[in-house]
């Protein structure tokens, strides 16, 4: 394990990967399986009306009434930079919850298909490939090894940049 991935993973590196031991909400963009924390989850919405906010992010695709209150939604396709498809009737908005400094940002982001909540245990996590230093991956909190599967394990806080976040916070808030 390299410096890198100690820092990534907190302090101890394999208490880092304990600390990400847990239950993950896991979904399906493409081929690729993802899990995020289960406790950063609020709920699941199947897909809705998106009121499309001029001036934002390509992978801002807008803003959500959930019951009175505005949130702003990421398309995770967009946002990853993969190939983008018509939504259909699995496709659905995972609502979570974002830290940003000590203030809770909810926001939506949507998926191709919800798939379950596993148990994914510490010695089944290894620390997010290397792939150089041109290569984002920050937002990887560990590839979890269930099985024949490979889930990749999101930090949600880390999902959108400060910057993004502060982004959204904004269209949301005066929206």
């Amino acid at each position: 394990m390299t410096q890198h991935d100690s820092d990534r993973l907190g302090s101890g590196g394999s208490a880092g990967l304990r600390e990400r031991a847990g239950q993950y909400l896991t979904f399906a963009l493409g081929n690729e399986v993802y899990g995020l924390e289960i406790l950063k989850v609020q709920e699941i919405i199947g897909m809705t009306t998106v009121t499309k906010v001029p001036r934002t992010p390509d992978f801002l695709r807008g803003v959500i009434n959930l019951r009175g209150k505005v949130i702003p939604v990421v398309d995770l396709r967009t946002k990853f930079g993969m190939e983008t498809h018509e939504d259909t009737n699995l496709t659905c908005i995972i609502v979570v919850q974002v830290m940003r400094d000590s203030q809770q940002v909810t926001m939506g982001v949507i998926v191709d298909e919800v798939a379950e909540v596993l148990d994914v245990r510490a010695d089944q996590i290894e620390p997010p490939p290397t792939f150089g230093t041109n290569t984002q991956t920050e937002f990887i909190s560990g590839m979890g090894k269930v099985g024949s599967k490979v889930i990749i394990l999101l930090d949600t806080d880390r999902v959108l940049s400060w910057g993004e976040v502060d982004a959204i916070s904004e269209v949301a808030a005066s929206t």
